[in-house]
């Protein structure tokens, strides 16, 4: 899990750096803050969301350089979504690892 936040927000800092001249500062500043919340895994379902957002805002308005990267970058992005924060991160310490106890048929 904590690779996977970490090729997400990789691949989210390349996307504002490499478009850089082509964001506004508020989109730029939001990547940011994005990029620290990923990172430390605060709110990272909705963050991963917001980051698979922002890169089809990007490619929607600036174009994407290579559609099989932009695939691997959304379904990484989903996948986190999916998945949650992992046991190494802020979502972890505060709520806990949980044990989900199915009953019996």
């Amino acid at each position: 899990m904590l690779l996977l936040r970490a090729s997400v927000v990789v691949a989210l800092f390349l996307e504002s750096y490499g478009h850089r001249q082509g964001l506004s500062g508020w989109l730029l500043s939001g990547a940011g803050v994005l990029i620290v919340a990923l990172s430390l895994g605060y709110m990272t379902p909705v963050g991963a969301l917001l980051a698979l957002f922002y890169h089809g805002l990007i490619w929607l308005n600036l174009g994407s350089g290579n559609t099989g990267e932009a695939i691997l970058v959304c379904f990484d992005a989903l996948a986190l979504t999916l998945l949650g924060p992992g046991a190494y991160s802020i979502d972890g310490y505060l709520f806990g690892r949980r044990l989900l106890l199915l009953p019996p048929r």
